[in-house]
């Protein structure tokens, strides 16, 4: 066997187990970010469960707040799997933080076991929330970069892997404090 031969067999080998390990990079990067979305679902379909009995208790204390209760309650009622799904989320996530801020202003409310153990619920449920976006957004991160750096953009684009996006909050209103005004 020649060594050109010898080079042609090496060199073949090493590009084959360059594209085998970059391929499975790409894999493992999205079943990474496909998880991080998962866990987003998980802890979006707990809250969801959670709301009906968090709207039942608040409305025997602050019925004539209806309109904050209709707002969580038409939001939560959003069809989970529409292409709206996140704003929908955001207008839960809104309504819910006001539904807490009225019960600031209903003391037997505020004293009630029951809210105050939905309250400490939802509370654990938003930080789990939080925490899932935050890890779904490293994985975003992650996989963009594979998709987007010198030389995983050459093989992204042969296998057709595109950017994925974050996720984001998606309006100015999800992002400034909740006004809660007393009628």
């Amino acid at each position: 066997m020649s060594s050109t031969l010898i080079f042609l067999i090496v060199a073949s080998l090493l590009l084959l187990l360059v594209i085998a390990v970059t391929y499975n990079g790409f894999i493992t990067r999205r079943n990474d970010m496909r998880h991080a979305f998962s866990s987003i679902d998980v802890q979006l379909k707990k809250r969801w469960d959670l709301i009906p009995n968090l709207v039942e208790t608040t409305k025997g204390f602050a019925s004539h707040e209806k309109e904050t209760l209709d707002a969580v309650i038409k939001a939560r009622n959003a069809n989970p799997n529409s292409p709206d799904r996140f704003r929908h989320e955001g207008q839960v996530a809104q309504g819910i933080s006001r539904l807490i801020a009225v019960a600031e202003d209903y003391p037997d409310l505020k004293s009630n076991e029951q809210f105050l153990n939905l309250q400490r619920n939802l509370t654990e449920i938003e930080s789990q929330i939080s925490a899932s976006r935050r890890a779904y957004n490293a994985s975003v991160t992650a996989w963009n970069n594979g998709v987007e750096a010198f030389p995983g953009n050459i093989f992204a684009n042969i296998f057709n892997f595109k950017s994925a996006e974050w996720f984001e909050v998606s309006s100015d209103v999800e992002r400034s404090n909740v006004n809660v005004s007393m009628s």
